[in-house]
């Protein structure tokens, strides 16, 4: 009985890796790539970003694909632990040959991820980790990042709410690796940008594991003027009702990463929180050319609206295509030097470039307030605000980054 189980079990899995890649070519005709992440941790938001990707990865094949090539991506689900992605990532790259690896969700697990790529020096593109440490403390010549980190986010946010006068600040995270990060620097940038900013009170819950009656109790004993906050996904839709039922957030600023994304936005409905200032993606009121052709081409596919991970994978896509045109082959060092000021022109995020100094991306965010109308949660006198203003100084990246010490 264990044995027929296992089989299944494996006849499953090879399954469903079959089922991530696109329509299969032949070996000599593909670039063959490996991906990996969270896909049975955080459905929520690396389906869509599955479909953003794949729906990019199709429509560069359709068009003839690169180097006279066919893209393949080899896709795997990291297992949510550092141990297991590590796993995944050697099998990806010994095992699958492929020329690079992408992907990953949490922070924690693109920071191991990281760390296999400068090991097997093996180019590695993080695709959603948040962490400051990923090109910056613990950054390596072969790791790259899109999405705008913590502390551009959190500077972001910090702009909004310098000129209102609040002094007293509560800053609740998840307690890991990217909430720290969110932490420290809010800690930082508020004491830098917010006059008389102090902290009144910090609470660190456990990824997923929330006590929101407790915590919405012990912020209220410390009556803070305003709060910063970083939780996503369950953690934040607790807080957030245990808060409204409280009044909690009456008369308070509250600032909060990533709660305007859909994937986290909605399942709040008409419990959003109102007036809180947020960093999202208010899809269905970007008009630009590039991103009504992006949002119609995902809704034609999936017959449903694009969410942040829609929009980062698909991106990403494109990124991985340029990327290839540059160096003109999958030998590493040319992809490397191809990645080094990368220039994406035109994006459904408009234009963004690689600094060669810390391999972060340029690319910014959406910032604004959140209402509700409807019965839905949505942002409000929202703007995109371009990343580069809000990277790191080059001089403190120089100081503290491992390969820039010679």
């Amino acid at each position: 009985m264990i044995e027929r189980r296992s089989l299944l079990l494996a006849a499953a899995t090879l399954a469903l890796a079959a089922a991530w890649a696109p329509r299969p070519t032949a070996a000599a005709e593909t670039i063959r790539i490996g991906e990996l992440t969270s896909y049975n941790r955080f459905p929520a938001f690396t389906e869509p970003y599955r479909k953003g990707w794949q729906l990019g990865i199709e429509e560069i094949n359709d068009a003839g694909g690169v180097l006279g090539k066919q893209l393949e991506v080899i896709s795997r689900d990291d297992g949510g632990t550092t141990g297991d992605a590590v796993r995944v990532a050697e099998e990806l790259v010994v095992r699958e040959k492929v020329a690079f690896i992408f992907g990953t969700f949490l922070s924690n697990i693109g920071l191991a991820v990281a760390d296999f790529a400068n090991q097997r020096k093996v180019l590695f593109i993080a695709a959603e980790p948040l962490t400051d440490a990923l090109t910056m403390a613990k950054g390596n010549p072969y790791t790259y990042r899109l999405r705008p980190n913590t502390y551009m986010q959190t500077g972001m946010l910090v702009d909004e709410a310098k000129d209102l006068g609040k002094k007293r600040w509560a800053i609740i995270a998840p307690n890991y690796e990217y909430g720290q990060s969110a932490a420290a620097n809010f800690k930082r940038l508020a004491a830098e940008k917010i006059p008389g900013a102090e902290i009144v009170i910090e609470q660190y819950p456990a990824l997923g594991k929330i006590d929101a009656g407790a915590t919405v109790a012990a912020i209220e004993q410390a009556n803070p003027d305003a709060i910063f906050s970083a939780l996503f996904g369950g953690d934040l839709a607790k807080f957030v009702r245990e808060g409204n039922t409280r009044g909690l957030f009456e008369g308070r600023t509250v600032l909060s990463l990533l709660t305007g994304e859909p994937e986290w936005l909605d399942p709040l409905k008409d419990e959003a929180p109102v007036g809180w200032i947020v960093t999202g993606y208010p899809w269905e009121q970007i008009d630009t050319p590039e991103h009504n052709a992006f949002r119609k081409a995902y809704e034609a596919a999936y017959d449903d609206y694009p969410r942040l991970g829609s929009l980062l994978g698909y991106t990403l896509a494109y990124t991985i295509k340029a990327m290839l045109e540059k160096a003109g082959s999958t030998d590493t060092e040319a992809m490397l030097a191809a990645m080094e000021g990368l220039v994406m022109e035109t994006s459904p995020v408009g234009s963004f470039s690689i600094r060669d100094i810390d391999n972060q991306a340029t690319m910014g965010t959406w910032v604004g307030k959140l209402a509700v109308e409807g019965g839905r949660g949505k942002m409000v006198d929202w703007r995109y605000v371009d990343g580069e203003p809000y990277m790191f100084p080059e001089e403190e990246v120089r100081r503290v980054r491992p390969d820039l010490q010679n």
